[in-house]
């Protein structure tokens, strides 16, 4: 059944706006404050954006591609040895169709997942601990080169998207030091043969704050105010990113999750999203500055980690069969798939 559409902020937008968010890493507060309101408002206007002036370094990037070039050339049955069902806390490789966002749809892709590489013995969780890493040699070093890299601009953005809320700089990174932030190395194989409405990704929103994406090819499709698909070509030098579950709830329904998808890929693809979350234990509800009489709370509290896990234990099909087998349980006060966000009459989201 579709969601019940509900009211989104989003503009009836054609293409996403562009920031260039170089102030927020300038020593003087006008200048951060002024590419804070810059994030902000392009927030806003679309859930989704393009930034450009965020300080990373092109090799990094590179050699990001190039070993994930490299590891999904392997045959299956290698990769398979580093399967995600292997691991205690949901790292590792996701062969084609073991993630279901849409039940009875399959998603035309693989993915290696990685996470923040929490080696400490005590608070690990489901979805925070130790990295599975591949034999492969140097993939280790260039991607976990990469996930620092995208970590470090994850929080200058936290810091950015509480200047533009009106509140202190710390309000939202505070909560975030190892946090279940997930980096995913996706691969859109390309078939000419494969069926045209057969998705690269399904419809959905992100669970997490935000998500910083880097792609290699177009595909990727966003849903504006309006109910329409709006195309996401390439930008040179630009990251892309998009509002997520737990940032339109600390913010009260300010910044709103957008729903996107990957249509059937037109040549090879492969794409990097960074999912920026909060520390796993950390309540998410809106943020008692922005509460006022007028605008009261729209949101009930979620733990942070426990949505991320709940959202995952829904998806991944290694974790519905542990489900199915009674080995585990959604977390108390679980939320379905697409709770948040905006979706127009009849979409599946």
């Amino acid at each position: 059944m579709a969601p019940t559409p509900r009211t989104t902020p989003h503009s009836a937008f054609e293409h996403l706006p562009l920031v260039d968010i170089g102030g927020l890493f300038s020593d003087c507060a006008a200048d951060r404050i002024q590419a804070a309101a810059a994030l902000g408002n392009a927030a806003q206007q679309a859930g989704f954006l393009y930034v450009t002036g965020h300080g990373i370094d092109p090799q990094i990037i590179n050699r990001l591609k190039q070993r994930s070039v490299e590891y999904f050339a392997q045959p299956v049955e290698r990769k398979m040895q580093d399967y995600i069902g292997l691991s205690s806390n949901h790292c590792g490789y996701v062969p084609e169709g073991e993630e279901q966002f849409v039940e009875g749809s399959i998603d035309h892709k693989e993915a290696f997942d990685v996470g923040f590489d929490y080696v400490l013995p005590e608070g690990q969780r489901p979805m925070l601990g130790a990295n599975r890493w591949p034999v492969l040699p140097g993939f280790k070093q260039d991607i976990k080169a990469y996930y620092d890299a995208v970590f470090s601009l994850s929080l200058a953005l936290f810091r950015g998207f509480a200047l533009a809320l009106g509140l202190p700089e710390n309000a939202i990174s505070q909560w975030v030091n190892h946090p279940p932030s997930q980096l995913r190395l996706i691969h859109y194989p390309y078939s000419k043969d494969a069926p045209q409405d057969r998705p690269g990704i399904g419809a959905h929103t992100d669970y997490e704050c935000f998500t910083i994406l880097l792609p290699t090819a177009p595909g990727l499709e966003v849903l504006n105010g309006a109910g329409q698909w709006i195309d996401v070509p390439l930008v040179e030098g630009a990251f892309v990113i998009n509002i997520g579950d737990m940032m339109e709830v600390l913010s009260n329904g300010t910044y709103v999750a957008t729903a996107h998808r990957v249509r059937k890929v037109s040549e090879e693809r492969y794409s990097f999203p960074m999912f920026c979350a909060c520390d796993y234990d950390t309540v998410i509800e809106p943020i008692a500055q922005l509460l006022e009489p007028a605008t009261p709370s729209r949101y009930g509290p979620v733990v942070c980690g426990e949505h991320l896990y709940a959202q995952t234990l829904q998806t991944f099909r290694y974790l519905k069969q542990r489900m199915a087998r009674g080995e585990l349980s959604l977390p108390s006060g679980a939320k379905g798939l697409s709770s948040f966000g905006y979706a127009p009459i009849g979409e599946e989201v």
